[in-house]
C-alpha cells in the first residue's frame, strides 16, 4: 500500500467531502480520510489503482487537485473564486432589484429586458451550482447546490413561461432568480473567508516552512562562501549560517556558535532558549541574538513543523462521535428539504388557496433558506480552531476524538521520572563493593571534585561496611573505579531511560564492552552477556533484592549475580509541576503518581507537589493493570515519557506524552506536549472541554436555524431573496463562534 496525500480544492460542505470519500472507496482506495476544511484528502492506494485516473475522477466531480506532483489545479471557467462571481452577477442583479426600493424605471420593467439581465447571472450560477448539483445527484449524494439550483431554476422557468405567454407581472420573478444566485455567491465567499480564519494557526505554521537560507560552501582553496537559497532546495548535511534576527530555515544542528532562540512557533513560549554546539534548532524558530553555523538534519516531511502539520491535518480528518449524528442528518437533508418544498407548494396552492406565484415563491424560499452546510460545518470548524490553537501552543492532538474525550476526564495519572521531574539527572554518588582478603589497587582518579566515592568491603552481599578506600587492596578480576564506570556505561548506553542516559552521558568512555547479547528488562533495567559468557545487569532494587537489603539507591550493577556496586543520581522537579497540580485540583481533577521508582522517592515528590495518591515500584505490566482499573472507575488521562509508559499510555482514556519522550511513548499517546514540560497540560484539558462546548453550541444553532427558518419560509413570512442572504450568514455565525476559541479563556 502507498500512502497518498492530496490537497483538494472546491469542497464546501460535508456532502462534498462525502462525495469524494465515496468515490475513492468505490475505486478501491482504503483508509480514506477527507477534510473539506483545508481540503486535505488521504488514502491508501495499491499498485492496481491509477493515480492519474483517480485525479481525473475527482476533477470530474467538480473539484480540483493540487499536490506535489500536480501543481496545476483544474482549469477554471473565467472566474477564480466566489467573490469574482458575486461581483459579476451583482452588476446585472442590482438593476433588477431597483423596483424593490421604489424605483420603477420603464425599460427595466420590460420582461425581455429583465430576461436579458437575468441570463448572464443564471448562466454563471448554473455553471457552478447546476454543474455541482447534477454531479452530486449522479453520485447519489445530493448537496446544498441542488437546493440552490432548483430554487433559481424554478423561478427562472416560471418567469420565462410568463414572458413568452404574455402572462403579465404576476409571472415575473427574474429578480428572485438573480438575487438567489448573487447572494448565495456572496454567502459562499463569506463562508470561505470565515472558514479560512479557522485555519489561521495552521497557515501560520505552514508559512514558517518556506524561507531563504544562507548556505555555506567551500571552493577549491577551502575558502568559505555564503549565498542565499530557498529552504525547499536544501538537503540533509548542507551547511548553513543563521544570523541574529533571522528565522531558522529548516531543522538543523549547531556546529559552531551560541544563540538565544525563540521557539514560539512550536512551543507557544516567546521566552528565548539558550542554544549551543550540538543543540538542535527547529525550522521556523527565530534567533533573537547570536550567530551559528549549522548543518541540516531533516528536510521535507521529516522536519518538526511538517510532522506537526501532518499530525494536525490527520486529526482534522478524524470524526469524533458527536459529528456522527450531524453527518447522518446531512446525508438525507437535501431530499427531505426538497420534499418539504414540494409539500409547501401543494399545501399553499391547493389547501390554503394561495395563488400560484406566491405558492411557488414560498416553496423556493424553503429551498433557498435551508442550510445543510450549517450542520456539516458545526463540528469541523470548531475542531479546526481547537487543533490550531493547540498546535500554536505546542499541543498536538493526534485525533479529534481526544478533544471530545477531554471533557470527561476526572483524574490524571503521572509518571515521575522525566514527567513530573526534569529527567536531567546528574550522578551524585556511587559505591563499589569488593570482597575481603583479595588484593588489587583501587583507582579513584578522574572523578569530579564534588563526587564522593564509597568503596564497600564485604564478605557477603547482605553484610557490607564502609572502609577507607586507600587501605583496600583486594578484588578478583581487578574492579577499579574506571572498570566499574566502563561496565555501567556499556550497559546503560543501550537503555533509553533518563537515568540510563544520564550515566551514559557522564561516564562515556572509549573501549566499551562489546556484548554478545543485550536486552531490556521491562520496568527493571537492562541485562547483557559478554563474549566470555559473563552476565551483567544494571537495574532497580528489584533486580538485586536477593543480594542486599539496601533499597535506597537508584541503579545496582551486578556481574554473574554478584553485586558490584550502585549508583545514586538526583533529579529536579519541574518548575511548573506544582502549579499544574494545583490547577488540576482547582478543576476537581484527582491526581495520581504511578511510577516504577522506589516508594520513598515517590512519596517525597508527591508530598512536595500535593499529589493525591501514590503507587510506586510498579512494572510496566502493573502500570497497565492499574491504568485499566482507574479507567474503569472514571475517564483517566495518563501523562508519561518512557518506554515503560507506552502500554499504559495506550490503555488510558487519553494518553499524553512529552515531546522529549521516548519515540514509542509518543506513538502510543493521543496527545503530545511539545513545550518540553507540563505547563500546557491544563490548556490541553481546557481546549478539549471548550472545543466540545463550541461544537454543541454550533450544532444547536444549526438545528435551531433550520427548524425555525424552514417553517417561516413555508408560511410565507420570508421571501427567497432575504432567505438567500440569511442562509449565507448562517454559516458565518458558526465560523465566528468557532473562531472565538482562539482567544477564549479555557483554563
Amino acid at each position: 500500500m502507498e500512502k497518498i496525500n492530496w490537497k483538494v480544492e472546491g469542497m464546501s460542505c460535508t456532502n462534498c467531502a462525502l462525495t469524494v470519500h465515496k468515490y475513492l472507496e468505490k475505486q478501491g482506495a482504503q483508509n480514506v480520510k477527507v477534510n473539506f476544511i483545508g481540503g486535505d484528502v488521504s488514502f491508501d492506494k495499491n499498485h492496481n489503482l491509477n493515480e492519474a485516473a483517480l485525479q481525473k475522477g475527482i476533477n470530474n466531480l467538480g473539484y480540483s487537485i493540487k499536490n506535489d506532483t500536480n501543481n496545476n489545479t483544474a482549469k477554471r471557467f473565467i472566474f477564480k473564486d466566489h467573490l469574482q462571481r458575486f461581483l459579476f452577477c451583482l452588476v446585472f442583479t442590482l438593476p433588477l432589484m431597483l423596483h424593490m426600493v421604489g424605483l420603477h424605471i420603464g425599460i427595466l420593467m420590460n420582461p425581455y429586458m429583465q430576461l436579458a439581465l437575468t441570463i448572464p447571472v443564471y448562466v454563471v450560477g448554473m455553471s457552478f451550482f447546476g454543474k455541482s448539483a447534477v454531479k452530486s445527484l449522479m453520485k447519489g449524494i445530493p448537496n446544498m447546490n441542488v437546493l440552490i439550483a432548483l430554487g433559481a431554476t424554478a423561478a427562472f422557468v416560471y418567469s420565462l413561461y410568463g414572458t413568452l405567454s404574455g402572462g403579465g407581472e404576476q409571472y415575473l420573478f427574474y429578480e428572485t432568480t438573480a438575487a438567489i444566485i448573487t447572494l448565495v455567491f456572496l454567502g459562499n465567499w463569506m463562508e470561505d473567508k470565515s472558514v479560512a480564519t479557522t485555519q489561521k494557526a495552521l497557515q501560520q505554521l505552514a508559512t514558517s516552512q518556506t524561507t531563504i537560507a544562507n548556505m555555506i560552501a567551500y571552493d577549491d582553496k577551502h575558502e568559505e562562501h555564503v549565498f542565499p537559497v530557498e529552504s525547499s532546495s536544501l538537503h540533509v548535511g548542507d551547511l548553513l549560517l543563521v544570523k541574529s534576527g533571522e528565522q531558522v530555515p529548516i531543522d538543523c544542528k549547531i556546529l559552531w556558535g551560541e544563540a538565544l532562540v525563540n521557539e514560539a512557533v512550536i512551543s507557544g513560549e516567546s521566552t528565548p532558549v539558550e542554544k549551543k554546539m550540538n543543540d538542535k534548532l527547529i525550522g521556523g524558530s527565530i534567533l533573537e541574538s547570536g550567530t551559528v553555523k549549522t548543518y541540516v538534519t531533516a528536510v521535507g516531511e521529516d522536519t518538526v513543523l511538517s510532522n506537526i502539520l501532518k499530525m494536525v491535518r490527520e486529526a482534522q480528518t478524524e470524526k469524533p462521535p458527536v459529528q456522527q449524528l450531524a453527518d447522518k442528518i446531512s446525508a438525507v437533508f437535501v431530499p427531505v428539504v426538497v420534499s418539504i418544498a414540494m409539500l409547501t407548494f401543494l399545501g399553499n396552492y391547493f389547501v390554503a388557496s394561495v395563488d400560484l406565484g406566491e405558492s411557488l415563491l414560498r416553496s423556493i424560499a424553503v429551498l433557498v433558506i435551508a442550510c445543510p452546510c450549517a450542520m456539516g460545518l458545526a463540528t469541523p470548524a470548531a475542531i479546526a480552531v481547537g487543533l490550531g490553537r493547540a498546535a500554536r501552543n505546542g499541543i498536538l492532538f493526534k485525533n479529534a476524538k481526544s478533544l471530545e474525550v477531554f471533557k470527561d476526564i476526572k483524574q490524571v495519572v503521572f509518571d515521575k521520572t522525566g514527567t513530573l521531574t526534569t529527567g536531567a539527572f546528574r550522578i551524585t554518588d556511587f559505591s563499589i563493593i569488593i570482597q575481603e582478603n583479595e588484593n588489587t589497587g583501587i583507582n579513584t582518579t578522574d572523578l569530579p571534585d564534588n563526587l564522593s566515592t564509597n568503596i564497600i568491603q564485604s564478605s557477603a552481599g547482605n553484610n557490607s561496611k564502609t572502609v577507607d578506600e586507600h587501605t583496600l587492596t583486594a578484588h578478583h578480576s581487578p574492579l577499579t573505579v574506571n572498570e566499574f564506570r566502563r561496565i555501567a556505561f556499556s550497559l546503560e548506553k543501550y537503555y533509553s531511560h533518563p537515568i540510563a542516559r544520564c550515566i551514559a552521558k557522564e561516564w562515556k568512555i572509549k573501549g566499551d564492552i562489546r556484548w554478545a547479547k543485550i536486552e531490556e528488562i521491562k520496568g527493571l533495567g537492562i541485562q547483557a552477556v559478554d563474549k566470555e559468557g559473563n552476565q551483567y545487569t544494571a537495574g532497580s532494587y528489584k533486580t538485586v533484592a536477593a543480594l542486599t537489603n539496601d533499597n535506597t539507591h537508584n541503579i545496582y550493577i551486578t556481574r554473574n549475580n554478584e553485586l558490584l556496586g550502585w549508583i545514586d543520581v538526583q533529579d529536579e522537579i519541574r518548575a511548573e509541576a506544582k502549579s499544574v497540580i494545583a490547577l488540576l485540583h482547582g478543576k476537581g481533577i484527582k491526581t495520581i503518581l504511578l511510577s516504577g521508582d522506589s516508594k520513598v522517592k515517590c512519596e517525597q515528590v508527591a508530598k512536595q507537589l500535593g499529589i493525591d495518591e501514590v503507587i510506586a515500584e510498579q512494572t510496566p505490566a502493573q502500570k497497565v493493570e492499574k491504568i485499566g482499573r482507574y479507567t474503569a472507575q472514571a475517564p483517566t488521562a495518563m501523562v508519561g515519557d518512557g518506554i515503560n509508559d507506552a502500554p499504559a499510555l495506550a490503555k488510558a482514556t487519553v494518553g499524553i506524552s512529552l515531546s522529549d519522550a521516548a519515540q514509542i511513548a509518543m506513538q502510543s499517546a493521543q496527545v503530545v506536549l511539545m513545550n518540553h514540560g507540563l505547563k500546557h497540560l491544563p490548556l490541553s484539558l481546557g481546549l478539549g472541554k471548550h472545543t466540545y462546548r463550541t461544537i454543541k453550541s454550533n450544532l444547536a444553532w444549526a438545528f435551531a436555524y433550520n427548524l425555525v427558518a424552514i417553517p417561516v419560509a413555508a408560511f410565507g413570512f420570508l421571501n427567497p431573496t432575504i432567505g438567500a442572504l440569511v442562509m449565507g450568514f448562517s454559516d458565518v455565525v458558526l465560523a465566528v463562534n468557532s473562531v472565538r476559541l482562539n482567544w477564549k479563556k479555557v483554563i
